[in-house]
């Protein structure tokens, strides 16, 4: 197809003639963005992993480890939004080294933290860190890469690398800690995010949207309020129960302050979130595929790690080196995605990607409690990772369709937040769920945690097929709307 029935992602003319000439630094530009959104994902999951070891070391209680993980994801998530449009006013380039240096910062402090307090700080500075640098980063890259086919092979490696950055967070996690210290999961930060912020300036142009307009106060406030108290709620959905004080009044407070932003968004002559924005079905697709596959995996690492180390024995080395196959399979699909796309399109590809890590996704539902590497996890591994890996640059590629010099900090940071949002609830109620039925099972001892473990991954393995099929049909209306991308 060609014209405005040109599916996503399907082979396209390339920049307008007579338009300007691509950077020549462009590729190089990629490189330095990604390297730190590669640390930004693998901070995500290295700490795994380690949390044994670092409750050990620091002596945290069980109630403040669960917040080495959630620190982050809570400041992560509140402010991506935010930090988006941050850099669209005040400079893309400019925000991305701010998060640069703050990331740096506070894996400098994680590094040498002698208290418990000390790391936690240090986890929501990261989570701060991530909102500034991720959307400044990533509409930068949408907006260097105009061609085309140029844009969908910049996203694919994009995704790529935040993909494998999340896997080989969990490979890491295990080696560092059990051949050299804790610590050094967050040591091998810094380097990783200082040179980029150097670098940046060298190879990057600074970009911010035309004429000057101010972040208002009350949206500002609201979005992250909202965003905060709303994760939270989510959050504490894992140590107490549904309906306590502790989960609904965070989540319920969230979700009314989300519903004034969207009221005020509405009336607002300069909205922070234009509500427009958000009714592109190209860009609906992308969020929903990528949100929907992070929501699964993120439970996925969490109670495969936990299988692997309480059921099969596993010492962090042996967890860490147990993922390796998985990262090469997700490369792999990401090449067979590069390849395939072109031809296809982002609808084909992010349908088929899903629905092969379903059923990777499924046969691991079925690990016994008496079961091995080799037949138990491995296959569901591969399949899934290939699907993962399939997946991720046609969400990317779809999510940012049509974004401009106006908007593509907020459309990145949407995208982003949506990433994290869908991390949050999956491993929210996914290990809910397998706690609840480990709890209630019938059975004792590795047999009882197996149960609950199975839900959880069967779960998963719909919630992907779901995704599938869900971002099917909303690419089913989006051909009409590819015409429209560029007055949305």
């Amino acid at each position: 197809m060609t014209g405005p029935e040109q599916d996503v992602g399907a082979e396209a003319s390339t920049a307008e003639p007579g338009g300007p000439p691509p950077d020549p630094r462009r590729w190089k530009l990629l490189a330095v963005l990604a390297t730190v959104q590669f640390i930004i994902f693998l901070d995500a999951t290295i700490v795994n992993v380690a949390l044994p070891s670092i409750r050990d070391s620091l002596h945290f209680s069980e109630q403040q480890l669960t917040w080495v993980v959630n620190g982050y994801l809570l400041t992560a998530g509140g402010l991506l939004l935010v930090g988006g449009r941050l850099g669209d006013m005040l400079g893309r380039r400019r925000m991305f080294a701010v998060g640069a240096a703050l990331f740096a910062a506070a894996s400098i402090l994680a590094a040498v933290s002698a208290n418990a307090e000390t790391l936690l700080v240090a986890r929501f500075v990261q989570g701060t860190a991530e909102a500034c640098a991720a959307p400044a980063a990533l509409g930068m890259i949408a907006l260097t890469f105009t061609d085309p086919r140029e844009s969908q092979k910049a996203f694919a490696i994009w995704g790529g690398l935040s993909g494998l950055g999340a896997t080989l967070g969990v490979v890491l996690s295990g080696v560092l800690t059990d051949l050299i210290s804790w610590r050094w999961i967050f040591w091998i930060n810094v380097p990783l995010a200082l040179v980029p912020l150097v670098l940046v300036f060298v190879f990057g142009k600074e970009s911010r949207m035309e004429g000057r307009r101010a972040l208002g106060p009350v949206s500002a406030i609201l979005v992250t309020g909202g965003m905060v108290a709303a994760v939270h709620g989510m959050l504490q959905i894992v140590t107490h129960p549904v309906g306590s004080a502790e989960v609904l009044l965070p989540l319920c407070g969230g979700l009314v302050a989300l519903a004034v932003f969207v009221a005020v968004q509405a009336k607002s002559a300069h909205p922070l979130l234009p509500l427009a924005f958000l009714r592109n079905r190209v860009r609906a697709a992308g969020y929903v595929g990528l949100t929907f596959l992070n929501a699964a995996t993120a439970a996925m690492f969490f109670l495969l790690v936990l299988y692997m180390q309480n059921v099969l024995d596993y010492s962090p080395l042996a967890n860490g080196l147990a993922w390796v196959p998985y990262c090469l399979t997700f490369l792999l699909g990401l090449q067979v995605a590069l390849a395939t796309m072109p031809k296809v399109g982002a609808r084909a590809v992010i349908t088929i990607g899903l629905t092969t890590a379903a059923l990777g996704m499924g046969w691991l539902a079925l690990i016994p409690a008496d079961g091995s590497f080799w037949s138990s996890l491995l296959p569901g591994m591969l399949v899934l990772g290939f699907g993962g890996g399939y997946t991720f640059p046609a969400t990317q590629t779809a999510a940012l369709s049509g974004l401009s010099m106006q908007d593509a900090g907020l459309g990145s940071g949407i995208i982003t937040t949506l990433g994290q949002l869908g991390q949050v609830v999956g491993l929210t109620a996914l290990v809910t769920v397998s706690l609840a039925v480990t709890a209630d099972s019938g059975a004792s001892g590795d047999e009882a945690v197996v149960d609950g473990f199975g839900v959880g991954l069967g779960i998963a393995a719909v919630v992907l097929l779901a995704g599938a099929l869900l971002a099917a049909a909303t690419f089913g209306r989006a051909n009409r709307d590819v015409a429209k991308l560029a007055r949305t």
